[in-house]
């Protein structure tokens, strides 16, 4: 499981980067460390060289030696990892005491020579070699012959020369065991080497390389302590989340998520979804509502049609008594058809299911035809229709325009008392269309106005469905005009008049 969890997950890919980096990091210190140190000593051997070289050529007559050479480390200058032997530590006796002609003493592990000239030293050039520390510089010279001439006190045994060098390939170093060591072959033909035990160095290079992986460890190790308290705090909002979603899901709508930080991404997530369970909050209240209010529409139209049937069986009718009794379940029933069909119209609306096909359309002609509708129910009212038409085209769809602007007028004729006006005006504005349907009727109260628009509201309480009219009307044209892209607006003043604005295509 926790492989599995994105925390885990987090928390082992950073582990591997952070292994990878100080694993990278270490190797690279250690051998620019270990380089440093080779380095330092290879640059004290060639020091010591050139300055024994330098005197030995003088003593001997011969050319001056050729420079030192600057020094490469190649693949096969690496320290060989084992301990020094008894016999890389065995020391050669002494030859500065021996005679002019520096023959070996008896007990001198180097073979003895003929009769040669003596080599000697100056006090400035030995003071190089400390011959008493077995850990310090020391220093072997051959003759041509291959044979030993002279070494200091500290030179280990097994010492051997280099089989083919000449003095144009100067200095060479080796690695001997735990003996690092430069030769150089002279132009008189002696060949010097200049060496040094490195086995303190080597124990310093790995207590380095133990430190590096100490240090690396901790780093480790805090830094994944670190990822951890990252990681639980980056996804504590997710925990947050599905937590509310759960709760949410066992029917609890008024659950929100609790945001503490709101400018990173889950911040920002919470609130999308937040606003999201609001939506569906207001949504599930209006699918109540909506169910509550159709079940109380129904009931009356159902209540007549059964109360007319009970009527009619109840006794003997005569047919005109009968034809009664059919007529008013007929204008029952086309009053609940009427019903039905507003709300499953609705219905589709809020559902997005309902596809306008707009195109290009003439508003002004649109208005004239709804006007020239309802003129003759206009008259039944003794109502008056004035028209301010200005050309005005946009895109949409006629025909639900016009069932927008026959709603409106149907509804100003049956709140303007008889003897007064009602007055349309259409004008371009911007891209769009502003339509206008004001009436002088009796008036909408301040506090219906902002409920106009809902579904089976009726600011005057008093009407009853007899006039078959359901309470939906001004609903479908606000969901009608919002599909356009457009908006419906109300003004009203008690005694005065209402003024509804309709804006299309802008």
């Amino acid at each position: 499981m926790f492989i599995k969890s994105i925390r885990g997950r987090l928390l082992l890919w950073l582990g591997f980067l952070l292994v990878c980096t100080l694993a990278g990091f270490g190797v690279t210190a250690f051998q620019l460390h270990r380089t440093n140190e080779i380095r330092q000593i290879d640059e004290e051997l060639q020091h010591r060289l050139s300055a024994l070289s330098g005197n030995l050529t003088l003593n001997l007559g011969g050319p001056p030696p050729l420079p030192p050479f600057h020094l490469e480390l190649g693949p096969m200058d690496g320290f060989l990892a084992r301990p020094p032997t008894a016999t890389d530590a065995a020391c050669l006796s002494a030859s500065t005491n021996q005679d002019e002609h520096n023959e070996p003493g008896p007990d001198s592990p180097f073979p003895a020579g003929p009769e040669r000239p003596a080599v000697r030293l100056s006090s400035e050039v030995l003071r190089l070699f400390d011959q008493h520390d077995p850990n310090a510089y020391y220093f072997v010279i051959w003759n041509r012959d291959g044979v030993l001439r002279l070494h200091s006190t500290n030179a280990p045994a097994e010492v051997h020369r280099f089989g083919r060098l000449t003095p144009e390939s100067g200095p060479q170093t080796r690695m001997r065991g735990a003996y690092r060591e430069s030769i150089l072959q002279l132009s008189v033909g002696y060949q010097v080497l200049v060496g040094r035990t490195i086995a303190p160095d080597l124990k310093n290079l790995w207590d380095f390389g133990f430190g590096l992986i100490v240090i690396g460890t901790v780093v480790l190790a805090i830094g994944l302590v670190g990822a951890w308290r990252l990681a639980d705090r980056a996804l504590r909002p997710v925990e947050d989340i599905s937590a509310a979603a759960g709760r949410i899901s066992a029917g609890n709508l008024s659950e929100r998520i609790n945001v503490a930080d709101t400018d990173d991404e889950l911040g920002r997530l919470a609130h999308v979804l937040n606003s999201t369970f609001a939506q569906l909050e207001a949504a599930f209240a209006r699918q109540k509502q909506f169910t509550a209010d159709a079940s109380h529409e129904l009931r009356t139209p159902i209540a007549v049609l059964i109360s007319e049937a009970q009527t009619a069986l109840a006794r003997q009718r005569n047919a005109g008594e009968y034809r009664e009794t059919i007529e008013a379940c007929l204008d029952t029933a086309q009053q609940m058809r009427r019903l039905t069909e507003s709300l499953l119209e609705l219905a589709r609306f809020d559902a997005g299911h309902e596809s306008i096909r707009q195109h290009p359309i003439n508003v002004m002609e649109i208005v004239r035809n709804c006007v020239e509708l309802i003129r003759p129910l206009a008259a039944e009212y003794c109502l008056q229709v004035h028209c301010n038409l200005a050309p005005a085209d946009t895109y949409g769809n006629a025909d639900h325009l016009s069932r927008v602007i026959t709603n409106l007028l149907i509804n100003a004729i049956h709140h303007t008392k008889p003897g007064g006006e009602i007055r349309l005006t259409t004008r371009a504005e911007n891209r769009g269309v502003v339509i206008t349907v004001a009436d002088t009727g009796e008036g909408i109260a301040p506090e219906d106005l902002p409920h106009i628009f809902e579904r089976f509201y009726r600011a005057d309480k008093s009407r009853s469905q007899s006039s078959g009219r359901t309470g939906l009307g001004l609903a479908i044209c606000k969901a009608i005009v919002e599909t356009h892209g457009g908006s419906i607006q109300v003004s009203s003043q008690p005694a005065v008049g209402t003024t509804f604005t309709v804006r299309v295509g802008a």
